[in-house]
Formats: C-alpha cells, sequence, structure tokens
C-alpha cells in the first residue's frame, strides 16, 4: 500500500525468525516491509526510501564465496543501519572488518556485559550490568571496520553489540527479536524511535482511511466479488471494502458442508442481515460431500474440495454481472512467502490451507487490502471496523475445514460426531474463560475405533483428539496447558453427549519457529 508512514526496510537473509523482526516493529508502531536480499538492487534501495535499514540473519556463511550481502548504496543511504546475527557479519566484512569460522558453533542463552552508553541500549542493564539475549551462530567477528566500537560483549561473542555512532551503524550477535531476548523488542524499539528518530504512527485507524481511498482509487464505479469463507481474513476484508464502495460489493459464500455446527447460519446472518452486504450464499454442501465418498488420502481430499471450490465460485460468481475485480484476504505473511530467498514453503501452506486459486480466465483484477497486515493485525483492524468481537477473536478455520481434522475417509455420520466434539470442546473453552487466551483450538476425529464400556455396554467407537496452540500470528505455537480438571470435564462431556466417541486425548506437540502447521 503506498502510505505516507515513515518505512523500515528489512532486508531478508534467510532467516527463518525474520517475520518476527517485523511482528516486534509493528508492536510499537512502526511500518515496515520485507524484501529478500536478491531482490534488491541499488536502484529498489532508493526508491524505497527507508528512515533505516535492518538485515537479518540467515542460514548461509559470511566466509563462503558468494554469500549473499547487502547492497552497496546501503552504505551511502545516510540513514541508519542495525545488522542482526549474519546481518552484523555482512555489515562488518562489507565495511572493511573481518570475518572467520567460529572454532564451535554458540546456539541458545547467553548473557552479554553493557561496555558503553549508547542510545540503543536505553532502558537495558546499566554499563558493566548484564543482558540476557539468544545467540545462534557459527561464524564470528575478529576484526571492526574502522569507525565502530564494542559496546557489549559476552564470554563467546567479544563483538556481541558493535556501534558506529557517527554514521549510526550497529550491529549483534545475537536475536533480539526472538522472545528468548526478554530486553530485545525495547533494543529494536530504541534503533527504530531514538537512532532513527520515528514517531511510530502506524496505527489501524490510520491504515483504515488509507485502505478505503486506495479501494475507491482502484474500483472507481466497478464492481467487485468476494469470496467468502467465513473466517476472520476474508470477514474483516469484506467490511473493509463494503465500507469503501458499498454495494458494489457482492460477497459469494460457498457451504462446503466442511464447517463447524452453525457456522455457516452465523455467517449469512451476520453479512446479509447485519451488514446489508449483497451476499449470494452457495450451498453445495452435497456436492463436495458426494465428491469426497471414499477418499482417504489428505491431498486428494484438498486437491478435491479446491477443484470444486473454483467450480462453483466460478459459476456464481456468473450472476454478478460485469464484475470486474476478485477481493482476497491475502496477507502480509503470503506476500512474504511469495518472494522469500530459499523458495519458502507458500506452495505447501497454500495447499494446507486454501481450497484453490481461481482460474485466470476469469479475468478479474485482484484487490487485496490486507495485504500490509499480519493476522493480529487484522483483527486490530476488524475491530476498528466494528465487527463484533466474538467473530474478529474466532480462531483460524483452513479452507478445507473438518475434511482435514478427520483423517481417512469421511462420511457425514463421521462429520456429525466430529462436529458435535467440536463443538462441546470450544464451548468449554469459552465456559471457562480461555477462548482469547488460546490461538487455534480444535477437535480431530482420529481414523480408529476403540473398545470400551459405558454402563452396562460394550462400545466400538472413535477415539477424538483436542488440540489447542497459544500463538500471536501462527508463525511459532506451544500447547495450552489445561488443567487436568478442564480436560476430565471435557472429555467427560464428549463422551457423554456424543454418541460415537468413547475415548479422547490431548495433543501437548508445539510448533516452533520454521514449521509451517500443526493441522
Amino acid at each position: 500500500m503506498t502510505q505516507a508512514h515513515d518505512l523500515i526496510l528489512i532486508v531478508d537473509f534467510g532467516s527463518q525468525v525474520t517475520q518476527l523482526i517485523a511482528r516486534r516493529l509493528r508492536e510499537s508502531g512502526v511500518y515496515c516491509e520485507i524484501h529478500p536480499f536478491n531482490k534488491l538492487d541499488d536502484d529498489a534501495l532508493r526508491r524505497l526510501a527507508p528512515k533505516g535499514v535492518i538485515l537479518s540473519g540467515g542460514p548461509d556463511s559470511v566466509t563462503r564465496p558468494g554469500s549473499p550481502r547487502a547492497p552497496e548504496a546501503l552504505w551511502t543511504l545516510g540513514v541508519p543501519v542495525l545488522g542482526i546475527c549474519y546481518g552484523q557479519q555482512v555489515m562488518v566484512a562489507q565495511l572493511g572488518g573481518k570475518v572467520e569460522p567460529g572454532a564451535e558453533r554458540e546456539f541458545g542463552r547467553a548473557f552479554v556485559t553493557i561496555k558503553a552508553e549508547d542510545p540503543l541500549l536505553h532502558g537495558l542493564a546499566p554499563v558493566g550490568g548484564r543482558e540476557e539475549v539468544w545467540m545462534s551462530h557459527g561464524d564470528r567477528v575478529v576484526a571492526l571496520p574502522e569507525g565502530f566500537g564494542v559496546i557489549g560483549s559476552s564470554s563467546g561473542a567479544p563483538y556481541a553489540i558493535i556501534a558506529d555512532p557517527e554514521r549510526r551503524f550497529y550491529g549483534v550477535q545475537f536475536h533480539p527479536e526472538v522472545h528468548h531476548t526478554p530486553n530485545g523488542a525495547r533494543l529494536l524499539r530504541n534503533f527504530t524511535h531514538e537512532v532513527c528518530g520515528l514517531k511510530g504512527d502506524w496505527t489501524m485507524a490510520a491504515y483504515r482511511d488509507e485502505a478505503i481511498e486506495k479501494i475507491r482509487a482502484q474500483v472507481g464505479d466497478g464492481k467487485v466479488i468476494c469470496g467468502l469463507s467465513g473466517g476472520v481474513d476474508s470477514s474483516v476484508a469484506a467490511v473493509l471494502i463494503h465500507e469503501a464502495i458499498g454495494d458494489q460489493l457482492t460477497c459469494v459464500f460457498v457451504d462446503t458442508g466442511l464447517m463447524r455446527m452453525g457456522e455457516a447460519d452465523e455467517v449469512v446472518s451476520l453479512f446479509r442481515d447485519h451488514y446489508n452486504i449483497p451476499l449470494i450464499h452457495a450451498d453445495e454442501s452435497e456436492l463436495f460431500l458426494s465428491a469426497l465418498e471414499g477418499v482417504s488420502d489428505p491431498e486428494e481430499k484438498r486437491k478435491t474440495i479446491g477443484r470444486l471450490f473454483v467450480e462453483v465460485f466460478e459459476k456464481h460468481a456468473r450472476e454478478v454481472g460485469g464484475a470486474k475485480f476478485l477481493a482476497q484476504g491475502t496477507l502480509y505473511p503470503d506476500v512474504i512467502e511469495s518472494v522469500s530467498v530459499t523458495g519458502g514453503p507458500s506452495v505447501t501452506i497454500k495447499s494446507h490451507h486454501n481450497v484453490g486459486g481461481l482460474p485466470e480466465r476469469m479475468n478479474l483484477q485482484l484487490v487485496e487490502p490486507l495485504r500490509d497486515l499480519f493476522k493480529d493485525e487484522v483483527r486490530a483492524l476488524g475491530r476498528e471496523l466494528g465487527l463484533p468481537p466474538a467473530f474478529v477473536g474466532r480462531h483460524p478455520f483452513p479452507g478445507p475445514g473438518l475434511a482435514i481434522r478427520c483423517p481417512g475417509e469421511i462420511t457425514r455420520d463421521k462429520l456429525e460426531i466430529l462436529r458435535k466434539a467440536d463443538a462441546i470442546y470450544l464451548d468449554q473453552i469459552r465456559r471457562h474463560g480461555l477462548y482469547d487466551e488460546i490461538w487455534q483450538a480444535f477437535a480431530v476425529l482420529l481414523p480408529v475405533r476403540t473398545v470400551g464400556v459405558m454402563g452396562d455396554g460394550r462400545t466400538y467407537d472413535y477415539a477424538c483428539a483436542l488440540r489447542a496452540v497459544t500463538s500471536v500470528d501462527g508463525m511459532t505455537a506451544d500447547y495450552y496447558p489445561f488443567s487436568h480438571d478442564f480436560l476430565s470435564e471435557t472429555a467427560t462431556r464428549i463422551i457423554n453427549e456424543v454418541e460415537g466417541v468413547n475415548r479422547v486425548t490431548y495433543d501437548i506437540t508445539s510448533k516452533p519457529p520454521g514449521t509451517i502447521e500443526w493441522e
């Protein structure tokens, strides 16, 4: 989006946690963009006109011939630069210092002793004090470029924090963006606000106004169709676009029969009755469920759902005569993945989450008003637009829906069992006031049946698994630590109230940085 906010440019060298740098900056009200090192030349750098630059970490070695480098124009741009881990080593190597392979790799917690006062370190430990940080590097700096000095060191990294105050160049050997560095967010804020002098004016109120203006300028008096899934992203996009152009927007809600209990009715009620947005409710559940009969391979399920979704959407989109634009809830992580340094796992993500891209023959221009936002920012925008809190805070739900939460062959009976178990699980979470503490929770109907005894009878029914994770935007996640009392109460309700389930288990695996999904 063309916007008036000051920009911090993040040069991506392939670190699996580069997005976390952007998250930390956005949290402090700073607009930033991530661009791969291999997509930036000197002209592109000058066009972006950043107020500061951050060089990310990366998996390569600066000592290897042909390893990634920053654009040469960066060093004469006249703006502050902060190098993180590999980014620090790139800065040192390109400015005349020296980097060598370390005797051994340093990974994990370390303590950096503060050696000097500096704007980058305001609010951190005093001179002589120590800061806990997270190291992850194999190479090490052994000689600094002219003009640099050490302002922080550790036993394993003598040049842990370096600075050239005159040029406002800084380098840190650790990762301030990860939560394992407790004061890392403060260090990054010091860089953006004190070193770069930014105001931190990136707000959802400003974004809303700018996005509405941009939508109106792009669409004019044209018609827009929006594929409404019922999830947060497409819902926020639809309400934002409707606020910009009113009844020029028509939403197409394809009901696959694979949604949670009552969700299809909630979507129709909210958009047709509450917002009065023109809505085509395409109830194609019989078509989808018939096509999935006998299909057990998960990838074949997704492809079947994707193919049918495209066909159904295209059919109903033709009912909107003269539409020239297609609205999508594309988010910033999707944009980043599509141009990632290493190619990224975007193909897998798209296969996993979405229901298939739309064919080029539709000949529609894309309207993507959320493409600058992370997931939690989309929720903030939804609140700014006045969407009901329960809708904005709804847990993410993948495009293939219950199809991937019912491993093995899908049947109507199994889907009904899963819906009931899932509804009880979410009801329990809400009753205990835990829903907003959890990023995503869902039930899975396992493809196994177990023998059990209920009352005076023997049963041969399904096992149900429960999953709940905590996260900010799904980039990393950890399981939610329910109490034994909660799990016992929930399992008892599911077994007693859902015919077809006689065993319940809770999944406590996590999603560390660099993995894709947990469903």
